[in-house]
């Protein structure tokens, strides 16, 4: 297995306010939170949406360890939806000092480059703050799409810290 550098960037937005939102004007789009997430769509999501990004730290759960997790009252599973068809998800996780997590967020790859990224970020911004957040927060890695970055920078999150890690790539 190669083994890679990786660049980890963690970004917070510190205030509804401080959102830039981007809409699609794709009247086919519905969001919708599934509470709880049963665990066999939950590997379905995370393998088709993180497969060519490398997201590979579910793939080690048990599915009576996913299926405590997802089932947490911490925890959310939106999924992103184009008429019948999932375009991606995201997985927001409450932290006790009030902070909102957005843990996972992507699109599956049929759906890349539609400007779906924008939208699905803006509704999970604003699923964190219906929760009450105090900040949102997340984190990114040069392993992730190219445009991973940019799309959280110009939603108006702002990088907090980075560091770098070695990872072995399958």
């Amino acid at each position: 297995m190669p083994t890679v550098t990786v660049t980890r960037t963690y970004l917070r937005l510190p205030s509804r306010d401080a959102a830039r939102p981007r809409r699609a004007g794709d009247q086919r789009l519905t969001l919708e939170r599934l509470a709880p997430c049963p665990a066999p769509l939950y590997r379905t999501l995370y393998r088709d949406v993180g497969r060519d990004w490398h997201w590979l730290d579910r793939e080690a759960w048990s599915d009576e360890r996913l299926a405590t997790h997802l089932g947490g009252s911490g925890v959310s599973v939106h999924v992103l939806r184009v008429g019948d068809e999932v375009a991606g998800y995201f997985e927001l996780v409450r932290h006790e000092r009030g902070d909102v997590e957005i843990a996972y967020f992507g699109l599956v790859p049929r759906f890349v480059g539609r400007g779906l990224g924008a939208h699905l970020l803006s509704e999970a911004i604003d699923a964190a703050f219906a929760l009450d957040a105090t900040e949102v927060w997340l984190h990114t890695c040069t392993l992730d799409h190219p445009a991973a970055l940019a799309n959280y920078r110009a939603r108006g999150f702002e990088p907090f810290r980075v560091e770098t890690y070695e990872a072995s790539l399958p």
